[in-house]
């Protein structure tokens, strides 16, 4: 096989891969994960059933592809955040509102997101050292932003024994209050716990 045609093959196995996770996507958001079959994911993938499981055993392969897809679009709003702002503190805020966007935007990649982080992330090794890394690289960017704020002096070292610990800290305080807004969509609520957050670990000196 020439390069060539082994790399045309893998671009379509991937433009497949990624047709099937599109057509999950759809059908899980108008009839739920527990309503919908393997039948229904092929059918909307066009695709027949037999070339469906070659790319995923089951569904819940599939659900794990998509929680990865959601782990690497947080961490591209959180990169893209990071670059937006100068200062660390400000890096950390514009993180912040960025990751309050993505629950608004994108909310089934939010609770995919949700519950992996609550009931694990399946059985598949390779699946979940995948996911390992989109995660390490979603808290790389906060603790970079950390490490910033530490550098140029607009957050407060007496404060910050750990830049992961007070990345941790930051994410879960915020993801606690998102949950919370999710009957009522409430951003002068955000915006106030940003600032109590920020707050908390800003230099004394601004």
């Amino acid at each position: 096989m020439t390069g060539s045609l082994a790399a045309r093959r893998a671009q379509e196995k991937q433009a497949r891969y990624n047709a099937i996770l599109d057509a999950a996507e759809t059908v899980f958001a108008a009839k739920g994960y527990e309503r919908t079959s393997m039948d229904d994911i092929a059918r909307s993938s066009n695709l027949s059933r037999a070339l469906l499981y070659v790319y995923f055993k089951d569904k819940a392969a599939i659900q794990q592809g998509i929680i990865l897809r959601a782990a690497e679009a947080l961490w591209a709003r959180f990169e893209a955040a990071k670059q937006s702002a100068h200062s660390g503190l400000d890096q950390l805020s514009a993180i912040g509102r960025a990751y309050y966007q993505f629950y608004r935007e994108q909310p089934d990649y939010f609770a995919a997101l949700t519950t992996a982080a609550a009931e694990g992330d399946g059985d598949d090794p390779k699946h979940a050292e995948q996911l390992k890394c989109s995660e390490s690289r979603v808290m790389d960017t906060l603790i970079a932003a950390i490490r910033a704020g530490l550098d140029d002096g607009t957050l407060n070292r007496a404060r910050i024994r750990d830049p992961l610990e007070t990345a941790l800290y930051l994410r879960g305080a915020l993801h606690g209050v998102i949950l919370l807004c999710q009957r009522d969509d409430n951003q002068a609520l955000i915006e106030h716990t940003l600032a109590m957050l920020m707050s908390s670990i800003a230099s004394t000196s601004r």
